[in-house]
């Protein structure tokens, strides 16, 4: 169970801090739900603390995971598919994973690729969404603002 002030994140949907544990009366059921404020377009999200596991809620990695996030960025070697379908899956299923590295391997592969060949645009709105899911994530492990995790990003593809 998580406490008001923690650092977690929600798959697909990026890291935030839990402002508050609310009861709600939903289709005659009351239940428990965080309140989540996500930083990145100061979206609140109400999670029900009983579907917690299932849905993959976690919590922010350290400053050190951080570091080896970069260290996944920085390897510019290829490796995905050349066939799109099979490509956009695999992403899919890293992205749905929750698993910031997994993300940031998808970010990684993406980039290299719309440098190399660009980009469908599926792959266009994907490489968006897994940026802002990493850059989530990175801006409340580092503890650093949106623009300078998305400049440190940046940086690792110049």
């Amino acid at each position: 169970m998580f406490h008001v002030g923690d650092k977690i994140v929600y798959p697909m949907h990026g890291a935030g801090i839990i402002e508050s544990i609310e009861e709600k009366e939903i289709l005659g059921k009351k239940e428990s739900y965080y309140v989540v404020k996500m930083p990145i377009g100061e979206m609140k999200v109400m999670i029900p603390v009983k579907n917690c596991r299932e849905i993959g809620i976690r919590e922010v990695i350290s400053k050190q995971d951080a570091d080896k996030v970069f260290e996944i960025l920085l390897d510019q070697r290829k490796s995905c598919s050349s066939n799109w379908n099979k490509r956009y899956r695999e992403n899919m299923m890293k992205i749905k994973s929750g698993n910031i590295f997994e993300v940031a391997d998808v970010v990684r592969t993406l980039i290299l690729r719309e440098k190399e060949k660009g980009l469908s645009t599926g792959e266009k709105k994907m490489l968006n969404s897994a940026k802002q899911i990493l850059i989530s994530e990175l801006v409340l492990a580092k503890g650093l603002d949106q623009d300078t995790i998305e400049g440190k990003i940046n940086e690792c593809f110049e």
